[in-house]
């Protein structure tokens, strides 16, 4: 995992429009599949590392030959294109990226380049990434392939993680070659091909181990043939691409120009059996929200089985994700970072539609009191109202910003949307914390995330506005944290 947080000045300077699809859709889902969904976490009956899936062979030393067998046993017959891209588009997402090739060197389309393919090593026989390209274009949906270009398992002259550290190659009966020979009869040829023979809008690469920038040179060399093509930064540490790709975290406050979380729905990217620590689809239906109100996609990850069923906690939290988006997408689509600091009940994102500016007010903890408190904001909207129902709400100006009159029930307990509309600009005092002459930074209550042990109301900690001044209240165990 790297970053190396660095702005495209070419986007930047106006010059390049083929991120406005991307920075629209802000959603996306990330599909980890291949041999590694066979052993599915488990090899000669040792079981693999915590949340190691699609690493098993590197993490179990797997020579070669035996996981090449593992090719003979994937035969994904339940798999259907029309399915997964459908269950992608009822979740509310606008693109997919699937690996078209992993760290363990196996080709998950028809390649020309190696037989090492689904179609030439499996008794499956069918070109699964063709099947899902005309799903895509059948149902509107953008398509994205990942590619493993620099660390490679299978080929002798692949990268692996440690050789930067000059440790040994696991199989010994493999005689090792040049990287630079990996590249020119493996991974470029293969990189031309998929360019050349598929539809694609992303190219999503990752771990550069040993990768050097005269052979990234190279790589790139094909996508200027296609300037349509989206790349990530994964392609060699200095390279910035076209976003950056925080991994499993979500940045506090965002950057400043276009990125992309990907994140896993339990602990592992590739299918592992055992794996049943699923996030919740109140997390993730937050998560989405979050992600947007800091200016980010997110890019949620599946792990298919060997039969090319997606795991049915997967499906369920897609399709409670999907019914939160009928209502609500348009607080996700085409929005932009929140303009508070901090929100104590929830996130912000928001958009400009003509001459009209919205704030979309992602409710996650209902005010007690019947008063949703917007901090800062010094202009009443011409309209206040749940995106859910369509139901107006009354509001009002403060000392403290303004207040929203709200039930003394959610509407949606998980995430309440309210969209304030704006005729023309709008002001907001920031609640950002600044320092003195002196270098001293003021934290007041209300930036704490508060990280309560029990989850017993009575026993937790919590910020009381109900005063001159916001305080926690109730700290009393001093197990409890705030950061």
């Amino acid at each position: 995992m790297y970053f190396s947080f660095y702005a495209n000045t070419q986007d930047l300077c106006g010059a390049n429009h083929k991120m406005d699809w991307w920075r629209e859709a802000r959603f996306g889902l990330f599909v980890h599949w291949g041999l590694y969904a066979v052993p599915a976490g488990v090899w000669n009956g040792q079981t693999t590392p915590k949340w190691n899936g699609e690493w098993i062979m590197h993490s179990m030393k797997i020579p070669v030959m035996d996981y090449e067998k593992l090719a003979t046993q994937f035969n994904p017959v339940k798999f259907n294109a029309d399915e997964w891209v459908l269950l992608a588009k009822e979740a509310g997402m606008k693109y997919i990226v699937i690996t078209s090739k992993h760290h363990d060197g196996f080709a998950m389309y028809h390649s020309a380049v190696s037989q090492y393919n689904i179609v030439d090593a499996t008794p499956f026989k069918r070109d699964v990434l063709r099947e899902l390209e005309q799903a895509c274009k059948r149902y509107g949906m953008k398509l994205g392939f990942y590619y493993s270009q620099a660390q490679d398992w299978h080929h002798p002259g692949g990268s692996y993680k440690r050789d930067e550290q000059e440790m040994k190659y696991w199989d010994t009966s493999v005689t090792r070659v040049s990287f630079e020979q990996y590249v020119e009869e493996l991974a470029l040829p293969q990189v031309k091909e998929i360019l050349s023979n598929y539809a694609v809008d992303i190219i999503w690469w990752d771990t550069p181990y040993g990768m050097t920038e005269a052979m990234a040179t190279k790589l790139i060399e094909p996508l200027n043939c296609k300037p349509h093509i989206i790349a990530n930064n994964r392609l060699y540490r200095p390279w910035k691409g076209d976003f950056e790709t925080p991994e499993q975290y979500i940045p506090p406050t965002g950057f400043d120009y276009d990125w992309e979380v990907c994140m896993t729905m339990n602990n592992t990217w590739g299918y592992r059996a055992d794996d049943n620590q699923w996030k919740s689809s109140e997390t993730l239906i937050r998560m989405l929200a979050d992600v947007a109100s800091k200016g980010g996609n997110l890019l949620l990850n599946i792990g298919p089985d060997a039969t090319g069923t997606i795991p049915q906690p997967s499906v369920e939290r897609l399709q409670d994700i999907g019914a939160w988006m009928k209502i609500n997408s348009e607080a996700i689509y085409g929005t932009s970072a929140s303009p508070f600091f901090k929100l104590q009940w929830g996130r912000c994102t928001r958009k400009k539609e003509g001459s009209e500016n919205l704030l979309y007010l992602h409710v996650f903890n209902w005010p007690q009191n019947g008063k949703l408190i917007v901090p800062g904001l010094k202009t009443k909207p011409s309209y206040a109202g749940f995106l859910q129902g369509n139901q107006e709400v009354s509001c009002a100006l403060s000392d403290k910003g303004l207040i929203i009159t709200v039930p003394n029930q959610a509407p949606d307990p998980i995430n309440t949307v309210i969209k304030l509309t704006f005729t023309g600009d709008y002001t907001i005092i920031s609640n950002k914390p600044k320092s003195d002459n002196k270098g001293n930074i003021l934290l007041p209550a209300f930036t704490a995330d508060i990280h309560n042990f029990l989850t017993i109301p009575a026993n937790q900690a919590y910020l009381n506005t109900e005063n001159v001044f916001d305080y926690i209240a109730n700290w009393k165990d001093n197990r409890i944290k705030v950061s």
